[in-house]
């Protein structure tokens, strides 16, 4: 059984615990609603801004000029996957869901025949997945948003994928991330980025009823051209923002449990601790009424 002074320990260190535990829940619920609106925000931009290029895409009519941002390599072989984590721990299962969920591509892509290399954006993912693909890594952030995701930050990531493409590196490249949908739920996400993947609805070049045709000056493969990399650095910003919202939710939720079970726990020590000390008091008792009738 535990000592008296070790139980006070206990308890006394529980309690500080906690005081850490409640205070970054407050700071996660405070940073918690300022990033769910921006990702909110900037969903429907993002999504416009994919529309308008499957609908440029589509009036192209299956041209064989179009840009190599469009088109792609003409290739399927080696696959870039952007894996989008946290800097910092103490957020539940956020940075543990993106890994497994980047771990079970990589298998899917391996198991296909593919060659696969990994683009690390965040600490934390980059440390989970240099223990089993340190020979995948070709380039890793940190500190990308650390106080708030900014665009700048976003489009040099894009800047630097599409030098990659460019140079071949790659055929095909792929985003991984949360999406925020509450504080209690983030889903994992996998988007390609590169060929960029048109929507069939959103490719539709036969216009309705009483719909004009439109005229593209100058042609669809120079708005193509000069869009399709604004795109990237679009999509790559809203995954930034999307992570940084479900981050946050995950962290309060994780600091809420923490807080309560340490509730639990001091609750758990304090009934020892005083069952403890009864006993103790009752041995004391019985041991000078024994002395007292001794004499």
């Amino acid at each position: 059984m535990a000592t008296l002074k070790s139980l006070r320990l206990r308890i006394n260190s529980v309690k500080q615990t906690q005081k850490i535990t409640s205070a970054m829940k407050l700071v996660a619920a405070s940073k918690l609603k300022r990033a769910q609106n921006a990702a909110e925000a900037a969903r429907p931009y993002a999504e416009r801004m994919e529309r308008m290029l499957g609908s440029l895409a589509g009036a192209m009519g299956g041209r064989d000029d179009g840009p190599r941002m469009l088109s792609g390599s003409g290739a399927d072989q080696t696959h870039l996957i952007v894996v989008c984590t946290a800097d910092r721990g103490l957020c539940g299962g956020f940075n543990s869901s993106i890994v497994k969920g980047a771990r079970a591509k990589v298998a899917e892509l391996r198991s296909a025949g593919k060659t696969v290399k990994i683009y690390t954006v965040g600490r934390k993912g980059r440390e989970q997945l240099l223990r089993e693909f340190s020979d995948l890594m070709i380039e890793h952030k940190q500190d990308i948003g650390r106080r708030g995701p900014e665009f700048f930050e976003a489009a040099g990531i894009g800047e630097e994928l599409t030098a990659l493409f460019a140079d071949e590196q790659f055929d095909v490249c792929s985003i991984i991330y949360n999406r925020f949908e509450s504080v209690m739920s983030q889903i994992v996400t996998y988007q390609q980025l590169i060929p960029f993947a048109v929507d069939a609805d959103d490719a539709a070049t036969e216009p309705e009823a009483g719909e004009g045709a439109y005229d593209f000056e100058p042609d669809e493969t120079e708005i193509l051209e000069d869009i399709l990399p604004r795109n990237l650095g679009v999509q790559v910003f809203r995954a930034l923002l999307e992570n940084a919202a479900s981050e946050q939710g995950a962290r309060m939720s994780a600091m809420d449990s923490a807080s309560r079970n340490a509730g639990d726990m001091i609750d758990n020590l304090t009934l020892e601790y005083n069952r403890s000390r009864q006993a103790q008091i009752t041995k004391e008792l019985i041991e000078i009424v024994s002395g007292a009738e001794a004499l």
